[in-house]
């Protein structure tokens, strides 16, 4: 017994000269990365300047973060799809073959704005229309309009293009698609989306603080977990980390959550109400979007739908038509012609 006691002491004076002999150990902090911009962040409006080293206009909204926009969220795609779908839906005949008019349309709904260009022959007469990509568009000062494209960019000549664009009131060089205040509805409700894929994906982890105090985590384990927890970044960023200490302390080393998904979950809020403000931002009915809003009788979609093209798809098809068959270069047989025309003027 005696010797028992006199090799405990002997084990703990050891203890006590290497704790005394060795530096001592600071607190260490590990971060698991930065937050990442999970969709395009270049939808910010900014003012429009010339810019002399490409020679034209630049642009109040970034088209490529707006054209990716529309794939990313499935409220406001789909409501750009339908809305693109009612208009030409009443397309009979004329200058543009029907999937050159729904792209010059999409084009229209998606970047504000669509330039359609006169094909002339050798005489110099209109004998085609085609709408050119919005998304690579650019005007300049002599009110020419250039496609951007690999080496030399295309020019047409301001009497060669028919240019349609909605109203902006801060800028009159290109227009603005009538949804930008539905932008960040959209993008929350993408974001929602992709958190809880990765949340359920990577096990129904959350992220949380790793608290160590255990003496016999080394300094060599300590930054294998360190270099194990940076690189479990991106779509593993809630992946498990196993740890191994030899006679280590059961609460050495402690996961302290940052907060319970399970508790506090708004998504099922998040997406109605992002989602109603996507559809506001378009005016489009939400029975048509095929949506019931909470708390909301439908209603009759026909009424609905009759409501929306009265003072949505009639309006856009007029506007469309008008700037093509009023131009005094297009010939009549390219004259664009809706069957919703005749049925509107003569109930007037």
């Amino acid at each position: 017994m005696k010797k028992k006691r006199h090799h405990q002491r002997r084990v703990a004076a050891n203890h006590q000269r290497a704790a005394a002999s060795s530096p001592a150990r600071k607190m260490s902090i590990a971060t698991l990365g930065k937050p990442e911009p999970v969709l395009t962040t270049g939808t910010d409006y900014r003012e429009i300047w010339y810019d002399n080293d490409f020679d034209h206009y630049t642009l109040p909204i970034d088209r490529l973060a707006l054209a990716q926009l529309v794939n990313m969220n499935g409220q406001h795609g789909g409501v750009l799809y339908a809305r693109h779908n009612m208009v030409c839906a009443d397309y009979l005949d004329g200058g543009l073959s029907h999937e050159a008019l729904k792209g010059g349309v999409f084009d229209y709904l998606t970047f504000g704005d669509l330039a359609i260009a006169k094909v002339r022959n050798g005489w110099g007469d209109v004998t085609a229309l085609a709408p050119l990509p919005s998304l690579y568009t650019r005007i300049r000062k002599d009110e020419s309009f250039v496609v951007l494209q690999a080496g030399e960019p295309l020019v047409y000549a301001p009497e060669d293009v028919i240019f349609l664009r909605m109203y902006d009131p801060q800028q009159q060089v290109y227009g603005l698609p009538d949804y930008i205040g539905g932008i960040h509805s959209a993008l929350l409700n993408s974001e929602a989306t992709i958190f809880r894929r990765r949340y359920y994906h990577n096990g129904a982890h959350t992220g949380g603080i790793i608290y160590t105090n255990d003496p016999n985590l080394s300094t060599e384990v300590e930054e294998e977990i360190i270099e194990s927890l940076e690189h479990s970044k991106g779509i593993g960023n809630f992946s498990t980390l196993f740890v191994n200490i030899p006679k280590g302390d059961p609460e050495g080393i402690k996961f302290i959550p940052i907060g319970d998904i399970s508790a506090k979950d708004e998504f099922a809020n998040i997406k109605n109400i992002s989602a109603q403000d996507i559809l506001s931002a378009h005016r489009f009915p939400a029975g048509l979007a095929g949506i019931i809003p909470g708390m909301t009788p439908l209603g009759d979609p026909e009424k609905a739908r009759a409501t929306y093209r009265k003072d949505e798809v009639i309006p856009l098809q007029r506007m469309i038509a008008k700037a093509i068959n009023s131009d005094p270069d297009v010939p009549a047989h390219l004259h664009l012609k809706f069957d919703i025309e005749a049925t509107q003027s003569g109930a007037e």
